[in-house]
């Protein structure tokens, strides 16, 4: 039985970091397994070593998870890197490693959650479980319904345009918004591109979960129904994802041209026409379409479409006259091609031929119909 897990589980596990950040580790080169760099995809098994920037990680033992709420003032950077002045682990200052679950600009406020629980991050942050985050903004002046409606039906930035998302105006210069996607600085930069700019921005909710009256810089720890209920809403979050990818799949009919239908009428599908290059020659040389075969007498090896071949045919009717009867003669004429050209011949008694071959009437005619 196979016990090993992924190494950026492993680390989260510990409450080292979110599986997130222990890729980016796992890319700079920062993260040792068994004494050699690590790559992403790897595996812990037990008895492995894995150390982070010189440090030894172990195995975290089972201990109780741990889910808090801050309200993060401005100027406070959302990140677990302790060497950067102002970090949210060391303003917090937990006794236990703990790792915020997304991220909210620095110069933002307002509600940000913490945990040591690696699975729960993805779940929450995964863009297509469609989890909302509630806004209040304030602008540098005031607004108006032209501005509330763009807002609300996606603006385009970062090279795509936001989901729709709701909307609903407090003041002259304030509004609240909820989105359930999380775009770097993504209310700024909307704002930004209808001429605006964000004097102050305060996150009041994460789902089911709201700031209230949560002082300022203060964390409180999840309560028990607000943890029951939250649990409830990201269980199904793993098949959110899979559950969406059949409808992109559904936006390419084109490959229906060969249904069950199509085969009970060959004849008018566009498959069964022949009109491709490569079709071409290769029915050329086998010779068995219907046209084919109503020249059936045509040697393959002769194309008479060229002029060398119709002269060189014109010159063979010409020595076989000599040996073939009229009967013959109007017989072959009615279905080739060189009666024509032996036809041409045919000028009068002072031409060439003529006089070589003989009229109607020559002696070597007469004989022929003698002996008949």
């Amino acid at each position: 039985m196979d016990n090993s897990i992924s190494l950026n589980k492993f680390i989260s596990d510990t409450g080292y970091c979110s599986r997130r950040e222990a890729d980016n580790l796992i890319t700079e080169g920062r993260v040792l397994l068994n004494n050699r760099p690590a790559l992403l995809g790897n595996r812990y098994k037990p008895g492995d070593t894995v150390e982070v920037d010189g440090s030894l990680i172990t195995a975290a033992k089972k201990e109780k998870r741990v889910y808090l709420a801050l309200n993060k003032p401005a100027g406070i950077t959302t990140t677990t890197e302790l060497h950067i002045k102002d970090n949210i682990i060391s303003f917090v200052g937990y006794p236990k490693r703990i790792f915020p679950i997304g991220r909210l600009d620095k110069d933002s406020e307002g509600l940000i959650l913490l945990t040591n629980d690696g699975d729960i991050i993805n779940k929450i942050l995964r863009a297509d479980n469609n989890h909302e985050k509630e806004y209040i903004v304030r602008v540098n002046k005031p607004i108006d319904n032209s501005f509330i409606q763009q807002m609300s039906q996606g603006v385009p930035i970062l090279d795509t345009r936001t989901l729709p998302c709701k909307v609903q105006p407090m003041g002259r210069q304030t509004f609240r918004i909820t989105l359930t996607q999380g775009l770097n600085r993504q209310i700024r930069r909307m704002c930004e591109y209808l001429g605006y700019a964000v004097t102050g921005l305060q996150r009041v909710r994460i789902m089911n979960i709201r700031l209230d009256k949560l002082a300022l810089g203060k964390w409180r720890y999840l309560s028990d129904a607000e943890m029951s209920l939250l649990m409830e809403s990201i269980a199904d979050s793993s098949k959110v994802k899979t559950a969406g990818k059949p409808a992109a799949h559904k936006s390419a009919p084109p490959k229906r041209d060969f249904t069950p239908k199509d085969r009970e009428q060959p004849g008018k599908g566009k498959a069964t026409k022949p009109a491709t290059k490569e079709d071409k020659p290769q029915t050329g040389k086998r010779g068995f379409t219907p046209k084919d075969g109503k020249q059936a007498g045509k040697d393959k090896s002769t194309k008479p479409a060229t002029k060398e071949d119709r002269s060189q045919a014109g010159k063979k009717a010409a020595k076989s006259w000599k040996r073939e009867s009229p009967a013959q003669k109007s017989a072959k004429g009615q279905h080739t091609r060189p009666e024509k050209n032996t036809g041409k011949e045919k000028k009068g008694p002072d031409s060439k031929k003529g006089r070589r071959s003989g009229a109607e009437g020559s002696f070597k005619n007469y004989r022929n119909k003698g002996r008949r």
